[in-house]
């Protein structure tokens, strides 16, 4: 026993050694880790540098009003209300700190007004009458304003200040009760708070400002790009001769429609509502349409959704052999080209705020889908017939695909699953005189075998999966037109520049910058 406790002992302080070894080493790599990090973070966008410093500029400022002696005398211990002020209210954009700042000024402007009007009703009476006044105005106000931060329009405009509101009255009416000077302290902290709000204002109004309403506009460029992007990435992806692409699944996640795109309502919504309280900044900011691009955002959405579906083909369990593909590469990926040349040009014409060009639906793109229809038209044997019909008119192509070293196709063969359910019948004919018990378990262990044995008694079921891909290649065009649509709908809304050809569009941008930097511009009437 005392040698078994001895090698016991000494096998978990060897255990506690490695333990405390591996977690130095990951000590170590904390600096550079941490350094990678905060490099990534500053790459991926550089306004978070800037924003950073006017946040720390900003605090600074503010913090005058308690380290300087004439500011202190003059405000006194309300100061921190100044500080707590450009913590809360000083956002990344200027739509942002802009209604934070709007709804906490007239939040807290409102609610001292009401409270000085509550404090000089019961002046005359006795204590109990006032504490009673001061309960009963507390709930009534605290319920009704609660019950309006539900309504849809308030709670989404206004929450904020609703509940600055509640939270300043209820400050200084319960405080009036014993303090005498309230009154004083209600208007100093109305006045810190303006000024709080007002260097807020300033720094993102006019340092280096971040506009709600550009973040907006740049992300539907983005949406219209990355949509094009995953879309040829999906094709070529499924007609890759190359073997095994790898962890498909991984790659799926990481596409950029589904940061960009799939979860951007939330995101599209807010940038909408903060650049609604943007001031013009430029002139393409007057009156401009931001719900126009939630809208845009929304169709974008469900355009994704059939690429993603699209990209579902490529995880499916059984697999259209690459040699029956391959009678389709080229008319599907000429497909999915021109579909996403015209989301490029979608979004080259939300990014120069100019209408799309009239040829934006070439006949190009109609050939391609003709092309496309009519490859599936000259192969009516493969869905329609059975497996021997189509080995017939693929075998050429299936010795070409063997032929490739390395070649692995992906997913389940149809042809590869035993069908023989002759041996089948046979084994349970032996099992006939076992229990009922024994033969109901049996079943159920040879359900997932006669699924697969029934899935190939369809005879064209090797190629479901392809007509699926295909099936969603042509949705992407059909709602295409619904993309359009509502691009088309935002030119007009915003007042987009007519389109131009690219010569003459490139003519007149120049002028255009010439006359804003009051500068000659040379050949341009």
């Amino acid at each position: 026993m005392g040698i078994e406790s001895k090698m016991a002992g000494k096998g978990d302080s060897g255990q506690s050694k490695q333990r405390m070894k591996n977690q130095m080493q990951k000590m170590k790599k904390w600096p550079d880790l941490l350094r990678r990090t905060v490099w990534k973070v500053g790459r991926e966008d550089p306004r978070r540098v800037i924003h950073s410093f006017k946040v720390g500029l900003s605090l600074t400022l503010v913090s005058l009003l308690y380290l300087l002696e004439p500011f202190f005398k003059g405000i006194g211990q309300n100061a921190i209300w100044a500080v707590m002020t450009v913590v809360v209210v000083l956002e990344f954009t200027a739509g942002a700190t802009l209604c934070k700042g709007l709804n906490r000024g007239f939040g807290t402007l409102l609610a001292v007004s009401l409270a000085f009007l509550i404090e000089f009703i019961p002046t005359e009476s006795d204590g109990v009458f006032r504490a009673i006044f001061i309960g009963t105005a507390v709930f009534v106000v605290g319920t009704v304003t609660t019950y309006i931060r539900f309504i849809p329009y308030i709670k989404k405009n206004y929450d904020y200040g609703v509940l600055i509101f509640l939270l300043t009255f209820n400050l200084i009416t319960v405080s009036s009760f014993r303090l005498r000077n309230v009154l004083k302290i209600a208007h100093e902290r109305l006045y810190t708070i303006a000024i709080g709000c007002g260097i807020c204002l300033f720094m993102s109004l006019l340092v280096f400002p971040i506009w709600s309403g550009h973040d907006l506009h740049t992300s539907s460029v983005s949406k219209l790009e990355d949509l094009a992007k995953s879309i040829e990435a999906c094709v070529h992806g499924y007609f890759d001769d190359s073997g095994d692409t790898g962890d498909s699944r991984e790659e799926l996640s990481n596409d950029p429609i589904y940061k960009a795109v799939m979860d951007s309502k939330y995101t599209d919504e807010t940038l909408a509502l903060y650049a609604s309280w943007e001031p013009r900044h430029s002139r393409h900011c007057y009156r401009f349409p931001w719900q126009q691009y939630v809208k845009l955002g929304a169709v974008l959405r469900h355009f994704g959704y059939t690429v993603v579906a699209m990209h579902g083909c490529l995880e499916t369990e059984i697999q259209t052999p690459k040699s029956v593909r391959a009678l389709f590469r080229d008319p599907s990926i000429r497909l999915a080209g021109e579909v996403s040349k015209v989301l490029r040009e979608l979004a080259n014409s939300i990014r120069h705020r100019r209408h799309c060009s009239p040829e934006l639906l070439s006949d190009h793109l109609h050939q391609a889908l003709q092309d496309l229809d009519t490859a599936l038209k000259s192969q009516p044997k493969l869905f329609l017939s059975s497996n021997n019909n189509y080995a017939n008119m693929s075998s050429q192509h299936a010795m070409a695909a063997d032929q490739k070293p390395g070649n692995k196709e992906r997913g389940v063969l149809l042809s590869s699953v035993k069908t023989d359910t002759s041996a089948l019948l046979e084994w349970k004919r032996k099992r006939g005189g076992e229990q009922a018990k024994e033969a109901a378990a049996e079943r159920t262990m040879l359900r997932p075998t006669l699924s697969k044995m029934a899935i190939t008694s369809l005879e064209f079921a090797e190629a479901l999966p392809f007509a699926a891909f295909a099936s969603m290649l042509v949705e992407t065009v059909a709602r295409l037109d619904l993309v359009i649509e509502e691009v088309d709908e935002l030119a007009r809304n915003a007042h987009f520049q007519e389109f131009k050809p690219d010569g003459a569009y490139e003519v007149v941008v120049t002028a255009e910058r010439a006359l804003q930097n009051h500068l000659p511009s040379h050949g341009v009437e």
